[in-house]
């Protein structure tokens, strides 16, 4: 059972790759992105998908940081708590509604 899960990992890795792969040799077009300036940058279009890729990427995850470190905060704190006592609730808000 193993061996056909791991087996099955890979044959979905291939396709992602081969995918992508196929997306960047059929976006080989030079681009030409004007910045600030009179600035030009020519580059195949792949790249320029890529790096929007990659800065969104790493925008979501510095967006994501100071919620996981509150979370893992009072993780830590919750475990140093005895079994007796209750952990801080991690809503300090008062509920309102119905």
């Amino acid at each position: 059972m193993k061996h056909i899960v791991w087996l099955l990992k890979w044959v979905l890795k291939a396709a992602i790759f081969f995918t992508l792969f196929a997306f960047a040799l059929n976006n080989q077009q030079d681009v030409t992105m004007n910045f600030f300036f009179g600035t030009q940058w020519r580059t195949p279009m792949v790249l320029v998908v890529l790096a929007a890729f990659s800065f969104g990427l790493t925008a979501g995850v510095l967006a994501m940081l100071p919620r996981w470190w509150k979370q893992r905060k009072a993780a830590d704190h919750a475990r140093s708590f005895s079994s007796t006592q209750s952990p801080p609730s991690l809503n300090t808000s008062p509920t309102h509604g119905l």
